[in-house]
């Protein structure tokens, strides 16, 4: 994987990235295997959409789950769906997506620094 040029903090200052909670996972009506996650960041940012390639999860493994999202970015349309936040992730060993989260539980909504 190559280095991407350098970036401006500015960059990653300007990206809003908050914690919040699977509280709904539905099949996602996409092309590829998707999941349509419901994600609360309680606050002022509330309940929010964003549809990913976590497929390797099944369903139960995902509800209740705290995840790190990307909730400034503009929707996003898949196919029917809108995506209204990037939930973020990392290639595991096999390719298949594995989400971020924190280690420990924290309160929803708060930022990433």
């Amino acid at each position: 994987m190559s280095v991407k040029p350098i970036a401006d903090f500015s960059h990653f200052d300007a990206l809003d990235i908050r914690v919040g909670r699977i509280v709904k996972v539905e099949e996602a009506q996409t092309k590829k295997p998707t999941w349509r996650l419901t994600i609360d960041f309680g606050g002022d940012i509330g309940t929010k959409v964003s549809c990913g390639a976590y497929r390797n999860y099944p369903k139960d493994a995902l509800l209740g789950r705290q995840v790190l999202a990307v909730v400034n970015f503009a929707p996003r349309k898949m196919g029917p769906e809108v995506s209204e936040v990037l939930t973020l992730g990392v290639p595991g060993a096999d390719g298949a997506t594995i989400y971020v989260t924190p280690q420990q539980e924290v309160e929803l909504g708060v930022a990433l620094f």
